[in-house]
């Protein structure tokens, strides 16, 4: 791999603009792909089983045992990247997302779907993390919230085509022909990332940690639970959502379910960079998370609604619209309320906890929701509407964090450890800017 001149602290301090920050492009670029191969598959692979004539837990299962090696991979890839660094673990991790994905034209059987979900979840896990958390080391603390908001823009952008793309392109081309894409999507970070720079040394400047003693839960509680509970919805509306409307409508087919992801994807990828603007001006994350939460409840309640009532299905596209602006602006606000908490020498660690709370709600409501629908579907359950009471549920579900969040802000913000975390830097940084300009 080639050698690049490492980053320093004085460079990175120095950057007046996220796109101006070395290492970032190259960066976004393997986010964009990794994303888009995770999503291109995550529709299609469940949609492939039941065609193949798998059951809904085995399709269900396919996300979570994908989401199941992703999260148990996010534990160790902080310990991962001190050891080898961002661009060994993006490199490695991007085979491993891609090449994997060949497995699935082989068949649909029980062993081949779950074995090759799994090696690709172990790929997306180290890439998740790794990718999250280099644009904490990449730019300074007050342009943190706009990067992230534009890390949620090149998400958001390539799960929008993604996720539309793969079923639109397995009933035209079929199954064989997207996992071939999927494949070539994982390999693109392979090589953007002789681009992204060797970062400054994770935990310089944290010697003044010791002595503190501050149990890690209350720091990282709140936002992770904010941010899995919100994504157990996401796991039942990609696995679930376009069945679901094949079956509402046959005439729309599962092709208006990929339409309605697109929608969800598009109001998450601008409402997450709304919340990181509003953190840049405010310099408190946190602010907007409740009512955005909200927002995604309703979202997914109006799925159940619509589905009881036998409404058209163009209200789904104010559902995905109302849960795309609520997961969104959940992301980067729980991200950055993380790398906010967290001194600045953990930030591979917030990275890995925000991962972990995503893809372990994401795998969770896939696999549960799949088993619950296998439950409502047999003929002695008696449910009317089993989809509708499935998301009524999930809609249960994402409300329960709108209390945690709301418990949250009523306590306070005592939790905190204001002892070298990004919060203290950030207005040591803007009082110095307050009381003396820097040099040119």
């Amino acid at each position: 791999m080639l050698r690049a001149k490492p980053l320093t602290v004085e460079e990175v301090e120095a950057v007046t603009s996220p796109w101006r920050a070395r290492g970032l492009v190259p960066t976004l670029v393997a986010v964009a792909a990794a994303f888009g191969a995770w999503s291109l598959l995550l529709p299609v692979v469940p949609t492939a089983v039941l065609d193949a004539g798998g059951s809904e837990t085995l399709a269900g299962g396919s996300t979570g045992a994908f989401m199941g090696a992703t999260v148990l991979t996010q534990v160790f890839v902080p310990s991962l990247l001190r050891r080898f660094g961002y661009r060994a673990v993006i490199a490695v991790a991007s085979v491993l997302l891609g090449v994997p994905s060949l497995g699935y034209i082989l068949g649909m059987d029980p062993a081949i779907v779950l074995s090759v979900s799994v090696v690709r979840g172990i790929g997306f896990g180290a890439l998740s993390v790794a990718e999250a958390a280099i644009i904490a080391e990449l730019v300074p603390l007050r342009l943190l919230g706009r990067t992230s908001g534009i890390f949620g823009l090149f998400v958001g952008f390539s799960q929008m085509l993604a996720l539309p793309s793969g079923l639109a392109l397995a009933q035209v081309v079929g199954y064989p022909v997207v996992f071939i894409i999927a494949t070539a999507l994982g390999l693109v970070g392979l090589v953007v990332c002789l681009g992204i720079p060797p970062t400054p040394e994770a935990g310089a400047g944290g010697g003044e940690l010791a002595g503190v003693r501050v149990p890690l839960w209350r720091l990282v509680a709140v936002p992770m639970l904010a941010l899995s509970l919100v994504t157990t919805a996401y796991g039942a509306v990609t696995n679930f959502l376009p069945a679901s409307v094949r079956e509402m409508s046959p005439a729309a087919g599962a092709a208006f379910g990929g339409v309605l992801l697109a929608v969800l994807n598009l109001a998450a990828m601008f409402s997450r960079y709304f919340a990181g603007v509003v953190l840049d001006r405010r310099g408190v994350p946190g602010t907007v998370i409740i009512p955005f939460q909200m927002c995604a409840a309703a979202g997914i309640f109006t799925i159940a609604v619509v589905m009881v009532t036998d409404a058209s299905v163009l209200w789904l596209l104010l559902a995905a619209f109302l849960y795309g602006a609520g997961f969104g602006a959940v992301q980067n606000e729980s991200l950055t309320m993380l790398f906010y908490r967290l001194p600045k020498s953990k930030a591979s660690e917030a990275s890995a906890m925000w991962n972990i709370s995503f893809d372990g709600g994401t795998g969770l409501g896939s696999t549960v929701y799949g088993m619950m629908l296998a439950g409502f579907g047999a003929a002695s359950s008696g449910v009317a509407h089993p989809m509708a009471l499935m998301y009524f549920i999930a809609g249960c579900v994402v409300s329960a964090g709108i209390a945690v969040t709301v418990a949250d802000d009523i306590l306070g913000r005592q939790r905190i450890a204001e002892v070298d975390n990004l919060s203290t830097r950030l207005s040591a940084a803007r009082a110095k800017r307050r009381f003396g300009r820097p040099g040119r």
